[in-house]
């Protein structure tokens, strides 16, 4: 590569091990998040494949939406993206903010 050329990353891998390209992400219009796309989506942003800007856009997301499931990954792995372990996690931290208030 000479300098001043910008690499284009066309494949990351995923949390699983797999191979991630554009086209193996999940469709534009996904509405439906099980954990494993959600995992895949946070992967292409941290390898670079996608900005944050461009997931977000794509799949129609919040930045917030975005930064949770990545906050998701770092506390719990995988298993913290499931539904239920987020509304565990969100029962957590209100029981937490009540005592504080208290």
């Amino acid at each position: 590569m000479a300098l001043g050329e910008i690499e284009t990353i066309t494949e990351v891998v995923g949390f699983r091990g797999e191979r991630l390209t554009l086209d193996k992400l999940p469709d534009r219009g996904t509405t439906r998040w099980v954990a494993n796309r959600k995992a895949e989506v946070v992967a292409a942003v941290i390898g670079g494949l996608l900005t944050a800007r461009e997931a977000c856009n794509r799949y129609e997301l919040s930045l917030e939406e975005l930064v949770s499931w990545q906050r998701a990954i770092d506390r719990d792995g995988l298993p913290g993206l499931r539904a239920t372990k987020a509304q565990q996690n969100r029962q957590k931290h209100e029981r937490a903010n009540r005592r504080e208030i208290a």
